[in-house]
């Protein structure tokens, strides 16, 4: 798998199929002993049902759970990737037989209720700066082993993924800029480097910090922490820079969703997130046996 991820329909099937292997794994392990007192030829029915209102998300790791336990398995999706769902409501019909339905229920609902989760609190967060020009952005703060996966469902919701990891693309950070010397003797530390990333970002906590990096040819600067008069200066400052040294200005640091779209109206464009994929409650569902 490429490190530059690209979420197209296949490499999520593969990254799906991947982290079910490894959830499987860890749950099942040489058999799943309870449901090897059914008999192995009986088929069965299933429903899941989402127990509150959320965005759908996680149908790849939820085939990919199924599929490898019952190839055969007839999955019936009654609301579509992305999809919003109400309380009680039957988002997807399962055939097959009854002691792959029985291991894969768990492993399958841990990754639709995660996923869904991160997705419909992405589209929470974006519905509340809809008609401003800001976009809401994930960051690194996700589960050991499932970035992708909640990066996927960030864009599911309708934001934006950050960088991926360490290796694609290049945040200078308060750290970096005082182990540097300053933000401008950081930027220019980038060059041996900036080739192979995907954007070069830095880290800002003052005006005179933003003004030193857009003199230094920054074209994205993370605003830190800063309060919303700040933030106004600082959009009026990026303006008057002018079209070839202005830079996209992303805040960080201290966001609520009660406080989103003020933030948003001082005319940033990115907002990112942590509690997209840190601070996440799984939504409920359930799955129901009915015999074929």
């Amino acid at each position: 798998m490429s490190l530059r991820f690209d979420f197209s329909a296949s490499a999520v099937a593969a990254l799906a199929l991947s982290d079910a292997t490894r959830a499987l794994q860890e749950d099942v392990a040489d058999g799943d002993l309870t449901a090897s007192l059914v008999d192995p030829a009986r088929k069965a029915r299933a429903r899941v049902l989402a127990r509150e209102a959320a965005v759908v998300c996680g149908a790849p790791w939820v085939e990919a759970t199924i599929r490898q336990l019952d190839p055969e398995a007839r999955i019936t999706w009654l609301c579509a990737e992305g999809e919003r769902c109400a309380a009680d409501q039957t988002v997807l019909e399962i055939e097959g037989t009854a002691r792959a339905l029985l291991t894969a229920e768990r492993t399958s609902l841990n990754f639709l209720q995660l996923l869904s989760a991160v997705a419909t609190k992405t589209a929470l967060y974006a519905d509340a700066i809809e008609g401003t020009r800001a976009r809401i952005v994930d960051t690194r703060k996700t589960l050991p082993g499932l970035r992708l996966a909640q990066k996927y469902a960030v864009r599911t919701g309708g934001g934006l993924n950050h960088r991926i990891g360490l290796y694609d693309a290049v945040l200078i950070k308060e750290n970096h800029i005082a182990a540097a010397g300053g933000v401008a003797a950081a930027l220019r530390a980038v060059a041996p480097v900036a080739s192979q990333a995907d954007f070069v970002e830095v880290e800002v906590e003052t005006l005179a910090q933003l003004r030193e990096a857009l003199g230094a040819g920054a074209r994205m600067v993370l605003l830190d922490n800063m309060d919303l008069p700040t933030l106004r200066e600082a959009v009026r400052i990026n303006d008057e820079a002018g079209a070839d040294r202005k830079a996209v200005l992303e805040i960080s640091g201290g966001v609520t969703l009660e406080g989103l779209r003020a933030l948003a109206e001082t005319g940033v464009d990115r907002i990112s997130v942590g509690a997209l994929t840190k601070d996440v409650k799984a939504i409920d569902f359930s799955m129901r046996f009915q015999e074929s």
